[in-house]
């Protein structure tokens, strides 16, 4: 059991002490068991069932299944490993915090998958925040487009570092619908159940952030998403 041998705390102290714990145990799976595949059978329900009581190796189980579908989603948000480690750790906490609150009624990788997209969309908007660094220089993009497009000019990811470059320069809720509608490939009803927003909300969403980027991008005589 994840609490057996917690001290006696407040209840401040109790949820500081589960918090290190799972954290611990997320970063073992992920040094440890590397490209485990998911399995959404009748075992995980049981493991579902057995964490949400405290079951420190059920929890582990379904960290091992679900660490390559999470990491793939926080990768979205941050390249940087150590934060892109952080932020798996975060939702695999958040997860473990919030499994009384898993009613069985969506696949547990997709209620995961939304965790992801809060963690990381709170990620952008903290670093939004802190950020007081230079605006981007849009002569990458130009010396970028010389003579070739972008595609044919870059090594695949150097264009998937430029992309990331350029979308850091959009606010969070821009970068998030972009990512997920053209990155992720999320149709609109899925990036609604991933971000909570009304199927309304996100056609908005996605035209407003659309013409963002076209302006962005019009600097530099870049093509914006069609």
């Amino acid at each position: 059991m994840i609490d057996a041998s917690l001290p006696t705390l407040g209840h401040a102290g109790i949820e500081a002490a589960i918090i290190q714990m799972v954290r611990a145990l997320v970063h073992a799976v992920l040094n440890e068991h590397p490209g485990t595949p998911a399995d959404s059978g009748s075992g995980q329900i049981d493991d579902v069932r057995r964490a949400g009581k405290g079951d420190g190796d059920a929890y582990r189980r379904l960290v091992e299944r679900h660490q390559d579908h999470v990491g793939r989603i926080l990768w979205r948000f941050s390249r940087d490993r150590r934060v892109h480690e952080e932020l798996v750790q975060d939702v695999f906490v958040e997860a473990y915090l919030s499994l009384s609150h898993y009613r069985g009624t969506a696949p547990f990788e997709h209620w995961l998958a939304r965790i992801a997209t809060r963690v990381g969309y709170r990620y952008w908007k903290e670093k939004a925040r802190r950020r007081r660094t230079e605006p981007f220089d849009l002569q990458e993009w130009d010396r970028a487009s010389e003579g070739d497009s972008l595609v044919d000019s870059l090594e695949p990811d150097q264009a998937a570092e430029l992309l990331h470059r350029v979308f850091e320069q959009l606010a969070p809720r821009d970068r998030l619908v972009l990512t997920l509608r053209y990155l992720e490939q999320c149709d609109v009803v899925e990036t609604a159940r991933r971000t909570g927003w009304t199927k309304t909300m996100v056609k908005v969403q996605t035209m407003r952030a659309r013409n963002r980027l076209r302006k962005l991008l019009e600097r530099s005589g870049m093509e914006s998403i069609e």
